[in-house]
């Protein structure tokens, strides 16, 4: 399922949500200009790493920051165009309402500190690894659980794939994110592997849930017409 829209406008305008957008864009382009090795290096030198985080350790090639501060690094680098496009399609859906209702300051704030518990969570299934970890996955986990709490009578236009046809169908929030949820606990329970870090995910989106249940943050009232 990819999701297309939603039916919720916002009552402000989402300048957080379209800066992270655009810093991500920027950061991909500057990795296209790098080249092949270049952007390989570059990605080992941002990315989060569980070794060096788990030992405080910094392996060759050196981070350009402290290892413990490429958890806010990684956020911002993204492997190919798929990768980035899928992540920022999801921040462009949900996180302007979310956004909206956290203020843009707190929400800063709420993305960053999702994505940084959203790494811990797979550093602690799997401290030892040594594969780089980037993406913005596990901040934008964050905001679906978050929208999931806020939101969840809210319509979400869909492109469902079901075997050879494709259709476009409007499936309440509830179900699009339980189910996008569901999926990252059984691919994490299958170990399906393929380079994303399902624990990343989870652990996003149960701090956002979390967040939003502990805290309450007040929402506008364009958010009770749905």
């Amino acid at each position: 399922m990819i999701p297309l829209k939603d039916d919720i406008p916002s009552s402000t305008y989402p300048y957080v949500t379209i800066a992270i957008i655009v810093t991500n864009v920027l950061v991909f382009l500057y990795e296209l200009a790098l080249g092949g090795s270049g952007a390989e290096g570059f990605i080992y030198r941002t990315a989060a790493i569980p070794y060096e985080i788990a030992h405080l350790v910094d392996i060759s090639p050196r981070s350009i920051v402290p290892p413990p501060f490429t958890l806010l690094t990684a956020m911002f680098v993204h492997g190919g165009l798929v990768h980035l496009g899928g992540n920022m399609l999801f921040l462009w859906i949900f996180g302007d309402n979310v956004e909206d209702t956290f203020g843009h300051f707190k929400f800063l704030f709420f993305y960053l500190f999702a994505g940084v518990i959203a790494s811990l969570a797979h550093i602690l299934m799997e401290p030892s690894s040594t594969v780089p970890m980037i993406g913005a996955s596990g901040a934008i986990a964050g905001v679906l659980g978050a929208y999931f709490v806020l939101f969840p009578r809210a319509q979400v236009k869909t492109l469902v794939f079901l075997f050879l046809f494709v259709t476009v169908a409007r499936i309440p929030a509830i179900i699009f994110l339980g189910l996008w949820f569901l999926m990252q606990v059984l691919y994490s329970g299958l170990d399906a592997g393929g380079g994303i870090a399902w624990y990343a995910h989870i652990g996003g989106f149960v701090a956002g849930a979390l967040t939003v249940l502990i805290f309450r943050p007040k929402r506008r009232r364009s958010s009770f017409q749905h």
